[in-house]
């Protein structure tokens, strides 16, 4: 594994943890649910012969910390925190934008408010559920993570949660979802998870109600779709940010990309996702 260069970069609000390697054009990788810079790594190994990539930990996560705790997330500062990251590392070249998750909701506002610092924008499973047609139901599933979260704890809420992401096929029962992502979590991994549970009642309480509750700008997002590629997981099919990503490409009028494995094949797949990812991240004459 390549050691990163390891800096900070201080926001509005926060200063930021990132972590840099290889060389080429910026890659900027952004993290999605309670995940941090260090979820990337097996990615970033394998796309650093091609790229300068770089990945950080979002605000209030991990090593980035906030300047006041308790201060309101909105998806448009952490986009915002996604450009400065692109100012600090390709101040004059425009970069490429991976997310995953929430991540890619990050990505998604970045391209629409910034297209010009973008050459290439892939969100993959972003869980833009306001696109769905049974929007309704998926905005109260996620008033209803939160609602156990304050009454019952992280542990409830993450037993609503799981059981909500999980295919429409599975049984409703949290302990098959939960089992499940825990399964597909490599041996690697297990060194990242006591800072994902650190982690995670920030995601649920400030991060989860902003995010799933945002709408994505289509009609800026469809003007902009030449330089923007919507991923799927292969074996995520059913599940709720499967869904979300596979309408949101419909409503702009493209097809989703499917990547090797679930809603987390970066990790669980690296080296196949990364081939793909690489391949779709150089011009679109050679892309496709």
């Amino acid at each position: 594994m390549t050691t990163p260069v390891v800096g900070t970069l201080p926001v509005s609000g926060a200063t930021l943890h990132y972590e840099v390697r290889g060389q080429g054009p910026l890659l900027l990788l952004i993290p999605g649910g309670a995940g941090g810079a260090a979820s990337f790594d097996g990615l970033a190994d394998q796309l650093a012969a091609e790229y300068t990539v770089a990945s950080y930990d979002p605000r209030g996560m991990s090593r980035s910390v906030l300047d006041d705790a308790e201060a309101r997330q909105t998806v448009a500062e952490h986009a915002e925190d996604a450009l400065r990251m692109l100012d600090l590392l390709s101040p004059r070249e425009p970069a490429r934008v991976f997310g995953l998750s929430a991540g890619a909701i990050v990505a998604l506002r970045l391209l629409a408010d910034r297209p010009e610092r973008l050459v290439r924008v892939v969100a993959h499973e972003p869980p833009v559920v306001d696109v769905l047609p049974d929007a309704a139901a998926q905005h109260a599933l996620f008033a209803r993570v939160h609602e156990v979260f304050r009454a019952e704890g992280l542990m409830p809420a993450m037993a609503v949660f799981a059981a909500g992401m999980a295919k429409e096929s599975a049984p409703d029962g949290p302990g098959g979802a939960a089992a499940e992502a825990r399964m597909e979590l490599p041996p690697q991994a297990a060194a990242r998870a006591e800072q994902t549970m650190a982690n995670l009642p920030f995601f649920v309480s400030r991060i989860l109600p902003v995010f799933t509750a945002y709408a994505p700008d289509l009609d800026r997002l469809t003007a902009l779709n030449d330089r923007l590629v919507v991923g799927c997981g292969q074996d995520s099919r059913g599940e709720l940010p499967y869904r979300a990503a596979s309408f949101l490409a419909e409503r702009l009028g493209a097809e989703p990309l499917h990547f090797p494995g679930g809603h987390t094949g970066t990790t669980t797949h690296p080296e196949e996702f990364g081939a793909l990812l690489g391949e779709v991240l150089r011009p679109p004459s050679s892309a496709r």
